[in-house]
């Protein structure tokens, strides 16, 4: 049977499964196929298949008249690039915005418009680099955040914001909220580093991502070979980074032929999506303030532990902007978060009911690479002694310790009190905290 006599349905089934590709080489063998291969539900499909479009728009995010348009124009945009990249990249970004929309959507909101290629041009020249072609999709697709006078910009010394698309971690003051930064700032910011750190220049190193606070946590992507580094404590002395992706996982990140291209921006953005996807990061509220936080709530990496009614989680993060590999002891350092909440029926006590407990002492036993390093009893946690009520959020805090080795866990228990500490309805009793390990990620963030 040839293909012109197939009815319409069938024939839309069958160019369907063909791929947007060959439906273009169909469309030129009759006027039916033409009149078949233009049908917009069937482009409908390809936009979604490959692009995740359930509207037909622009590579700008502009509607347009049809779907096989917004196909046409998506193609066009980015015909200099490899067709599967593309949609690699548009499906990292993708599953970044859908948790956006849902969860936090004032950081959405950040998210500024595509760059052109005039603009990558620019700044390909002005810094003297060759950006590696992930990285260039990636700010075709956004331009990174739009940080306004409420945000941190270079050089300001104003607080940080919260709606860094990274997100970060807060403990003892030292808050971070990490921002993907536009091409504007990328230029700034590198320019500034090159004058005060000249390995910049040499190693084609660009600053692609920072948060502002007392001590900077700034981001660097490696133009030659594509590895995305984070600066240490040591940076501003001897230009001291690490790896923020596994260095096995890189590809060529230039030659147009080779496949498939990653470089570390494209593999730390993909991770980052798929944490908050899988619910392994999640939104921190302080107040009417949200964020992203990188303190993990799914185990292994947070553990959690019951003792009479009494809810204890804890989760670490590895703190880079702090680290320095070189010196012997204090190697590495770590945030803890603790998040602690009775349950809806109450603390349960031999055989006795309490509706509230409160916090009287805390005991830590901290080891690296499974030796005892510290133990620690002391009264309270942070200068506070949390009551603990059926129904009340849990209550937060943080900490941190550092490390002489990359590995390492903190576990314990604290004390708590039937009742409260001036008024206690019955003797002390110990809760556990289960491990928490301390280990250096394969991805920093």
């Amino acid at each position: 049977m040839e293909l012109e006599a197939v009815g319409d349905l069938a024939l839309q089934i069958i160019l369907s499964k063909l791929g947007s590709e060959n439906v273009g080489r169909v469309a030129c063998v009759s006027k039916k196929l033409q009149l078949s291969a233009s049908e917009d539900p069937l482009w409908s499909k390809f936009c979604s298949d490959e692009l995740g479009l359930s509207s037909p728009l622009d590579p700008l995010g502009d509607p347009v008249p049809s779907f096989k348009e917004a196909y046409k124009r998506w193609r066009e945009a980015f015909r200099m690039y490899p067709w599967p990249l593309v949609k690699r990249v548009k499906r990292c970004w993708d599953k970044i915005e859908n948790w956006l929309s849902t969860n936090f959507p004032e950081a959405k909101a950040t998210l500024r418009r595509g760059a052109s290629e005039a603009d990558l041009h620019e700044v390909e020249e002005v810094l003297k680099v060759k950006l590696p072609l992930p990285t260039r999709i990636l700010y075709r697709v956004h331009d990174g955040q739009e940080i306004t006078d409420d945000e941190p910009t270079a050089r300001t010394g104003r607080p940080a914001g919260l709606l860094g698309l990274i997100g970060g971690y807060a403990f003892y003051g030292h808050r971070v909220n990490v921002y993907l930064l536009p091409l504007s700032q990328v230029v700034l910011e590198t320019s500034h580093m090159v004058r005060h750190l000249g390995f910049v220049t040499r190693s084609q190193t660009i600053v692609v991502a920072s948060s502002h606070s007392i001590r900077e946590k700034l981001f660097f992507l490696n133009c030659r070979n594509g590895q995305l580094y984070v600066g240490t404590r040591n940076l501003p002395i001897d230009g001291e980074m690490m790896p923020c992706v596994p260095n096995r996982l890189l590809k060529p990140v230039h030659d147009l032929k080779d496949d498939p291209k990653q470089d570390g921006m494209l593999l730390w953005l993909e991770e980052h999506g798929r944490r908050l996807q899988s619910g392994i990061i999640k939104l921190r509220e302080e107040g009417k303030l949200r964020s992203i936080s990188q303190y993990p709530e799914e185990p292994p990496l947070c553990t959690t532990a019951t003792t009479n009614g009494i809810t204890v989680r804890g989760s670490a993060v590895f703190v880079p902007e702090f680290a320095s590999p070189q010196e012997d002891e204090e190697k590495y350092l770590f945030s803890y978060s603790i998040r602690m909440s009775l349950l809806p029926e109450g603390c349960f006590l031999n055989g006795n009911h309490f509706t509230t407990c409160q916090l009287q002492w805390r005991h830590w036993i901290i080891r690296a690479n499974d030796a005892l390093v510290d133990d620690v009893n002391g009264e309270g946690v942070i200068g506070q002694f949390p009551l603990l009520r059926p129904g009340d959020k849990e209550f937060v805090y943080e900490s941190c310790s550092y490390q002489s080795s990359s590995r390492g866990s903190i576990e314990g228990s604290f004390t708590f009190v039937p009742g409260r500490l001036t008024e206690p309805k019955g003797s002390p009793f110990r809760v556990e905290v289960a491990r928490i390990p301390f280990e250096l990620p394969e991805y920093i963030f």
